[in-house]
């Protein structure tokens, strides 16, 4: 299952990801890094939550905030 994860997550480097944190917050950004706890770095990070986003820029998140993440479409 790890190894899947994984393979998800190198297949979706330098795309960008939606994400739901554990506060509620929704986070949408470019996926730069990751590491085996699901510690996250985005670039161009935005938080839109809210009707109006907030740009947030480089971020780097803690995996346990993640709840969900929502990788792009890969159909050609």
């Amino acid at each position: 299952m790890a190894d899947e994860i994984s393979t998800l997550m190198i297949n979706n480097k330098d795309k960008d990801i939606l994400l739901r944190l554990r506060n509620n917050t929704t986070i949408h950004g470019n996926l730069k890094e990751f590491d085996i706890h699901m510690n996250l770095t985005l670039e161009n990070a935005e938080d839109i939550t809210n009707e109006t986003p907030v740009k947030l820029h480089k971020i780097l998140l803690r995996g346990d905030n993640i709840l969900l993440i929502s990788l792009p479409d890969n159909k050609s």
